[in-house]
C-alpha cells in the first residue's frame, strides 16, 4: 500500500492541511478562501424561473394528475401527464446528444383495500444520466407527479397540484436540463413519481427497480412542495427550506439496536449526515436558499416518497417548504367563508421555487462529482486515543476526518484532519478501493463521535459517514454491522 500523508494536529483548533489544494467545500470558518473557480462554475445560476413557470402551466393543464384518473385520454389525467414528462425528458436528452436514458418505470399495483380500489398501473417517468466513471453509483432527485383534492379517491375533479407537487416536478425537469449539459463520474436519476397520494407506491417501485439493477444509492433528494413561502397562519419564511431526515435507521435490526446502545449512532444515520451536508452546501452561498434541518423522518403524522427508500436502507431526505399552507394543498377548488381553497398556480411564490431549485442543482452537482462516503469504524475501548479505520473509496484522492462532541449537532469542520496521498508510482500501484486506511485520533472515543468524508480534486467531498453502528451509506442487509 502506498504511504499516505496525514495531518498531525487533529486535536488542535487550527486546520493543518497536507493536501495539494485547500479543501473548502465544508470549511465555513474560512469562507473567504472559497475556491473561486468552483464558485464561478456554479450550475445553480442557470436555473430559469421562466422555464419553471412554463412547465408548471403545462402540468396543471392536464386538469388532474390523480393516480386513478385516465391512463388513455390524450389531454387530461395521469396518462397524458406521464406521456408528456417522458417526451420532455426525451427532448432534454436530445439536447445533450442522447445522454439520457428515458423510460417508464412502473407496474400494476393490485387493489389494497385502501386507496387502490382495483388493479392500477403506477407509472413513473424516469431519465438516467449515466456516470462516466462509476455508473452504478447513483444520486436520485425526485418529486411526486400525481395530485389530489380533498377526497383522496376523487379522480375526476380538477386537481392542479401546483405546489403539491408540481413544484418539485418542475424542479426535477429543470435540473435535468442544466446538469445534462455536463458529465459526472456518478449517475444521476431524475424521477417523476406517481402513486404518492395513494400510498407512496411509485417510490417503492423505483426503489425496488434500483435494487434490481444492482445500483449503489449515494443519496435520494425527495422534493415535495418547494413552491410557497407563507403558511396558513400568515407567517412567511422565504429564506429556508426544511430538510427532514430520520434518526434511527428504518432498516435497523435487533443486533444493530443493541450495538447502538453500546457505541452510539442515534443521531448519525446516513440520512442525518446527508441533511448536515445539504446544510453545508447552502451555507457556502449565504445569499441563496438556506436549510433548516428537521430531525424527523417527515412531518408529524404525514409521509413522503423518501420513506420507501429509507425502508430499504437507502440514504434519503425530504426537502420541503419552511411553512405549509394547508388551505392550498389537498383541497377542492372552492371559496368558503371568504377563503379561497385549492392548490393553484396563483398561490405559488416562483422566486422561492427558483431559489429552492438552485439549491437542489448545486447539491446534485456536488453529489455527482464526489466519491461515495466510506464505511468507517472506530475503536476506543480501554484506551486514551481512538483508532478510526475505513476502506478506501473509488475516486477518492483524500479524506476529511471530522469529529464532534457527543452532545453537539454538527461536525467541527474547522478542526478536520486531512488524509491525502502521494502520486502513485510504479507499474502496479494499489487501487484506492483496495486500500485499508486508518488514523489514530489523540482523543478519548467515549467523549467524541468521529466521521470520514471522501473527497476528490475539485475540491468536492461526500457527506460524512459516521464511525458508529449503522453509519454507512449502504443497506444493512448482508452488512457486517448487523
Amino acid at each position: 500500500m502506498r504511504r499516505s500523508i496525514l495531518t498531525a494536529a487533529f486535536a488542535a483548533a487550527p486546520l493543518a492541511l497536507f493536501a495539494a489544494t485547500p479543501l473548502n467545500a465544508h470549511d465555513h470558518d474560512h469562507g473567504d478562501d472559497r475556491d473561486e473557480a468552483q464558485m464561478a462554475d456554479d450550475p445553480g445560476i442557470e436555473v430559469s424561473e421562466e422555464r419553471l413557470r412554463a412547465d408548471m402551466d403545462t402540468i396543471v393543464g392536464f386538469g388532474t394528475r390523480h393516480t386513478l384518473s385516465s391512463q388513455t385520454d390524450p389531454e387530461r389525467g395521469i396518462g397524458a401527464a406521464v406521456n408528456w414528462a417522458l417526451a420532455e425528458f426525451g427532448r432534454i436528452g436530445a439536447g445533450c446528444g442522447g445522454c439520457l436514458d428515458v423510460m417508464p418505470v412502473g407496474r400494476v399495483v393490485e387493489a389494497d383495500g385502501r386507496r387502490i380500489p382495483e388493479p392500477t398501473l403506477i407509472r413513473n417517468a424516469v431519465a438516467i444520466q449515466r456516470g462516466t466513471e462509476r455508473p452504478d453509483e447513483v444520486i436520485i432527485v425526485q418529486a411526486h407527479y400525481d395530485s389530489r383534492v380533498t377526497d383522496a379517491m376523487n379522480a375526476t375533479d380538477d386537481a392542479p397540484g401546483a405546489n403539491d407537487d408540481g413544484s418539485g416536478s418542475v424542479m426535477v425537469l429543470e435540473a435535468a436540463r442544466i446538469l445534462s449539459q455536463r458529465e459526472y463520474p456518478s449517475t444521476i436519476i431524475y424521477a417523476l413519481l406517481t402513486g404518492e397520494e395513494q400510498g407512496l407506491y411509485g417510490a417503492g417501485i423505483l426503489a425496488d427497480w434500483v435494487a434490481e439493477q444492482g445500483m449503489t444509492v449515494k443519496a435520494v433528494l425527495n422534493n415535495d412542495m418547494i413552491g410557497n413561502s407563507c403558511g396558513s397562519d400568515g407567517f412567511c419564511d422565504a429564506e429556508h427550506v426544511r430538510v427532514f431526515s430520520e434518526g434511527l435507521r428504518a432498516d435497523s435490526t435487533p443486533q444493530l439496536r443493541a450495538a447502538q446502545r453500546r457505541f452510539g449512532g442515534e443521531n448519525d444515520s446516513p440520512g442525518r449526515n446527508l441533511s448536515r451536508w445539504l446544510n453545508s452546501v447552502a451555507e457556502d452561498f449565504p445569499d441563496g436558499m438556506q436549510v433548516r434541518q428537521i430531525w424527523r423522518t417527515d412531518r408529524m403524522g404525514r409521509g413522503g416518497d423518501q420513506i420507501p427508500f429509507l425502508d430499504r436502507g437507502y440514504p434519503a431526505v425530504r426537502v420541503t417548504v419552511a411553512v405549509e399552507d394547508y388551505e392550498h394543498q389537498h383541497q377542492d377548488l372552492r371559496v368558503e367563508d371568504g377563503i379561497t381553497y385549492g392548490d393553484t398556480v396563483d398561490e405559488l411564490d416562483f422566486d422561492y421555487l427558483a431559489r429552492s431549485s438552485v439549491l437542489n442543482v448545486r447539491a446534485l452537482d456536488r453529489l455527482a462529482r464526489a466519491p461515495m462516503p466510506p464505511q468507517v469504524t472506530a475503536d476506543a475501548a480501554v484506551r486514551t486515543d481512538t483508532i478510526i479505520e475505513w476502506q478506501g473509496v473509488e475516486g477518492a484522492t483524500h479524506y476529511q476526518i471530522v469529529k464532534r462532541r457527543t452532545h453537539e449537532s454538527d461536525w467541527r469542520w474547522g478542526e478536520a484532519a486531512i488524509l491525502s496521498f502521494e502520486t502513485p508510482v510504479g507499474d502496479n500501484p494499489t487501487p484506492m478501493a483496495e486500500r485499508e486506511l486508518s488514523y489514530t485520533a489523540p482523543l478519548r472515543g467515549d467523549d467524541w463521535i468521529f466521521g470520514v468524508a471522501s473527497c476528490s480534486f475539485g475540491p468536492v467531498c461526500s457527506p460524512v459517514s459516521s464511525a458508529v453502528p449503522g453509519g454507512a451509506f449502504y443497506p444493512l442487509e448482508g452488512d457486517s454491522e448487523d
